[in-house]
């Protein structure tokens, strides 16, 4: 019955890795092309008349990096759903609407870029515009989009480095989890001024994409080591 059942376990496990490395990827792309089209996240910085212009003068492309972006932090979602099944493990039971929760507040702050901006860009030189504008940055993007986000997310790598530590993650991989969890998180507490958060947030995320990537390996192996063992045994 085991062998029967090994290539749906093994087709999971390929597709787990295939979602962590999309997800990782995904991400980390259209990061790059905001960051090229529309000097993101610096512009953020300046006051909302100027970034709705600026988005206005290249909205298509602008809005497609950020429907890019909202579908790589979307994929988090299924992540969580199919990394919770590696394990028989609470915290791996835990972590799935954590992750959940993750990606849908992230895609909600994400997507009033390409949904509303739009529409508050054509009256860029309105204040009523650029202070809706300012209100839905505060509200979607850095209360629920990052700050949340930034909390789930942590926690969804916390859970998942534990449940898995000593099963399929070794010493190093669980400390690289643990680590960019921690980075990640000390965004929260940037909407404060706390010097440096931006920056570690920021190195926080790379690292995560790493452990992302390393994790697909890892149970990728883990997949062939199983199907060896499978295979060896009923000979």
């Amino acid at each position: 019955m085991s062998a029967i059942a090994q290539p749906a376990g093994a087709d999971r496990r390929v597709l787990t890795a295939v979602l962590l490395i999309a997800g990782a990827i995904t991400v980390n792309l259209a990061f790059l092309g905001l960051g090229a089209a529309f000097d993101y996240p610096a512009v953020l910085n300046k006051e909302p008349t100027e970034v709705l212009a600026v988005f206005h003068d290249n909205q298509l492309v602008i809005g497609g990096w950020f429907l890019l972006l909202a579908a790589g932090a979307g994929l988090l979602a299924p992540i969580a759903i199919m990394v919770g099944r590696l394990a028989d493990d609470r915290l791996l039971r835990v972590s799935v609407p954590i992750g959940i929760a993750a990606a849908a507040v992230q895609v909600l702050g994400l997507l009033r870029w390409p949904v509303v901006v739009p529409f508050l860009a054509s009256r860029a030189g309105d204040p009523e515009a650029a202070s809706t504008f300012a209100t839905l940055s505060l509200v979607l993007g850095t209360i629920i989009g990052e700050t949340i986000g930034y909390a789930l997310t942590a926690t969804w790598t916390v859970l998942v480095a534990l449940g898995l530590h000593g099963r399929l993650l070794g010493k190093v991989m669980t400390g690289l989890g643990l680590a960019s969890a921690a980075l990640v998180a000390t965004g929260v507490v940037e909407p404060l001024g706390v010097p440096g958060t931006g920056l570690t947030n920021f190195f926080g995320y790379v690292l995560w994409s790493v452990w992302l990537i390393a994790f697909a390996v890892i149970v990728l192996r883990d997949r062939r080591r199983a199907a060896t063992s499978v295979t060896g045994s009923a000979r």
